[in-house]
């Protein structure tokens, strides 16, 4: 009995083995079996160079800092920031007490100066006639001459002492010398300020320009008179060509980069202060193709990405090497040829050998790949 229960044993146990092993036959069969839908990007022929892009504002190309001539305590401010002015409004006031009192002061010595000059001419000629009769000597004459010349001197002094004043009682009064716009103002009511410092900054009407910060491993590939394109935030449509008018000589202390300043098309459109990109095609860089991120997986701790085998309609992982990082995804440098297909979504789900269907509409909407793109903020 023992002989016979012990083959009966094992009997059953090869059965329910060969059962297992048909069942997880069928199951991986059916696996196998099983085709996913996938969306895919093609390859497309890659750009050797580079796509510049640095941020800036828009600026006029002439601001200028107006200042008082004389010092004093501003009693008034006239504008504010965005005012528009024109060619001798007012824009602020300083007290003018002292200055009044130094005109009154200079009329009163030029009318005594003038007075001195009525009396002395009134000796010199007593003198002349006096010599003239042999009633008085030439020494006489001479003295009351010179007197009188003097007194001349001293009042073309008075007057000159007069317009001054009266200058300096007009610099209380700070007015445009343009037409433009004020953008800053440094001075308030109450302030006490010097000879020459800023009080407002007035943004003159005309030519406008573009001015960003070029850091000093891509300079070189700004020059005056080269061409560029300028987007606008505001304006996500309009794209204007650019001139490049000035490249800085020497680079910034503090932040290290080049300030670089593109001349912008007359367009009314395009208005003080608006965020603008300044865009620049290099050569020099290297070819790639432009996949998003989320076609991107890594197998062995290496980059890889799942290529659709055209005509099996299975997938394969093929290594790549990466590059930059750039707005619309990543650079493969290494890895793809063009015309093939990527996965480019749920590459987590994708196994070596696996069937999958791609769409018609997935296929059409494949992205050419781009140059790399460096992007500063």
């Amino acid at each position: 009995m023992n002989g016979l229960a012990g083959r009966l044993l094992i009997g059953l146990s090869l059965l329910m083995t060969a059962v297992l092993a048909s069942g997880c036959s069928d199951e991986e069969s059916k696996a196998e079996a099983v085709v996913r839908p996938v969306k895919v990007i093609e390859v497309a022929a890659g750009e050797s160079g580079r796509k510049l892009e640095y941020s800036g504002a828009v600026k006029a190309r002439y601001e200028i800092n107006l200042a008082f001539r004389v010092n004093g305590k501003i009693t008034e401010r006239a504008v504010d920031i965005g005012d528009r002015v024109r060619p001798g409004d007012l824009l602020a006031r300083l007290d003018a007490a002292d200055y009044e009192l130094a005109v009154t002061r200079a009329e009163a010595d030029l009318r005594s100066a003038v007075k001195q000059v009525g009396t002395l001419k009134l000796f010199k000629q007593r003198a002349e006639t006096l010599y003239a009769k042999n009633a008085a000597s030439k020494a006489e004459l001479d003295q009351r001459t010179l007197a009188y010349d003097q007194a001349l001197s001293t009042e073309q002094s008075a007057i000159s002492a007069l317009e001054q004043a009266k200058n300096q009682l007009a610099y209380t009064r700070l007015h445009a010398d343009m037409a433009g716009i004020v953008t800053a103002v440094n001075g308030e009511p109450g302030q006490v300020v010097g000879s020459g410092t800023p009080v407002v900054t007035v943004a003159m009407d005309g030519e406008k320009e573009v001015q960003v910060a070029v850091p000093e491993t891509e300079i070189t590939n700004f020059v005056a008179g080269a061409a560029v394109k300028i987007r606008f935030w505001s304006q996500q449509g309009m794209v204007l060509d650019g001139t490049v008018r000035e490249v800085a000589g020497s680079a910034d202390p503090r932040s290290r980069t080049f300030s670089v300043r593109v001349r912008i098309p007359d367009d009314p459109r395009v208005l003080l202060g608006m965020t603008a990109t300044v865009e620049t095609q290099v050569g020099g860089g290297p070819a790639g193709f432009n996949i998003p991120v989320s076609a991107l997986a890594e197998k062995d701790g290496n980059p890889v990405v799942w290529v659709v085998e055209r005509g099996s309609d299975t997938v394969r992982p093929r290594s790549v090497r990466l590059g930059e990082f750039s707005d619309d995804g990543v650079v493969v440098s290494e890895g793809l040829s063009p015309g093939e297909m990527v996965v480019s979504a749920g590459t987590q789900f994708m196994r070596d050998g696996m069937k999958v269907k791609v769409s018609t509409a997935d296929a059409q909407t494949a992205v050419n790949a781009a140059p790399a793109t460096v992007v500063a903020r």
